[in-house]
Formats: C-alpha cells, structure tokens, sequence
C-alpha cells in the first residue's frame, strides 16, 4: 500500500547542532527507509510559493502557503509499506522528526 509522508517544519523550532546530531544524518534514514521509499524530495521555502484560488470566475493568487499554520510543508516522500505501522515506524526514524513533524496518511480509495 502507498502512503504519502509530509514532511512539516515549525519555523519557531531553533535547529541547534545538538538537535541536528540527536536527528542523525538523512543518509542514515534513507538507508533505512530503503526501497519502501519510491520518491521524496525537499520543496522550496514558502515564501516561494504562490496559493491559487479561483473565486467567482478569477483567479486569485497570494504569497506563501495556503493556511495560516505555524508550520509549513517542507518536503514528502511516498511510501510502498505493508501497513500504516510501517510506515509510521519509518516516518518516526525520519531526522525532522526531532524539530518538525511527518503527516503519514494512505492514499484514499
């Protein structure tokens, strides 16, 4: 089964080399996560981005994420894993872990 991990980071989370080193390096999860990891990637910061909204027949556009959240989407990777278990065993191991948070949800229907 396939679940999609969002990776979440908490600007208000000081990432201190002590937090870094607790984390461990991405290369040792990547290792771990093995083949149950069939794509992943890091995204821009938000301030890069752009919400898109189409309201009465326009098209509106403004700066950033499209919530008001402390926290903002740093990355996902999508997971082949044997049950939400896995997969949450494998999000849990993940180094943003220890200063963000990982959304695991299976793809619906």
């Amino acid at each position: 089964m396939r679940y999609l991990m969002l990776v979440l980071r908490d600007p208000e989370i000081e990432v201190t080399p002590e937090v870094l080193e607790a984390a461990g390096p991405i290369e040792d999860w990547l290792a771990y996560a093995g083949d149950r990891r069939v794509l992943g990637n890091p995204i821009a910061e938000p301030d890069q981005g752009r919400t898109v909204r189409v309201r009465a027949g326009e098209v509106v556009l403004s700066d950033g994420p499209y919530a008001e959240t402390k926290e903002f989407l740093a990355g996902f990777d999508l997971l082949e894993c044997d049950s939400l278990e896995e997969a949450v065993d494998i999000a849990s191991r993940h180094p943003v872990a220890h200063f963000g948070s990982l959304d695991v949800r299976a793809f619906a229907g």
